[in-house]
């Protein structure tokens, strides 16, 4: 069973044909897809599944804070089942491929005290961009 599905169950979310069904298809390291692709995959293995339904339960897995929703460069939002798990990400600035990146020791320590301005900081976000390896090979 997936790290995410076992996490649903024992939360106790209902987890019907439709749902664990998403869930499967956001199993996996380094998944980041968007709302369509999620779909596209969900119909291989669940034909019937309505795209509706695809985007409820992405939404209600962000909700219970199970994915997280990542936005890069306007692009369309994609669903990250790495939400238990400090990680940062690695972002293509051509084709938008994502991947998790786990820095060591507290980003946080980066930011000097002056350069806070007095603000409490309760989150950091990195995300670093690039050429993947297979944009970079066609450059």
């Amino acid at each position: 069973m997936s790290d995410l599905l076992e996490r649903l169950r024992e939360r106790g979310w209902r987890l019907t044909a439709q749902r664990r069904v998403v869930a499967e298809v956001l199993d996996g390291v380094h998944v980041h897809y968007t709302a369509d692709e999620v779909h596209a995959r969900a119909t291989e293995r669940l034909p019937e599944i309505s795209r509706a339904t695809v985007y409820n339960t992405l939404g209600e897995l962000v909700s219970l804070g199970e994915v997280l929703e990542v936005s890069t460069d306007g692009r369309a939002k994609r669903y990250d089942p790495n939400a238990h798990h400090d990680h940062q990400h690695l972002v293509c600035s051509r084709c938008g491929t994502i991947r998790d990146v786990h820095l060591h020791g507290d980003p946080l320590s980066a930011l000097p005290e002056p350069e806070r301005y007095g603000f409490q900081v309760s989150e950091v976000t990195v995300t670093y961009r690039g050429l993947c390896p297979t944009c970079a090979a066609t450059s």
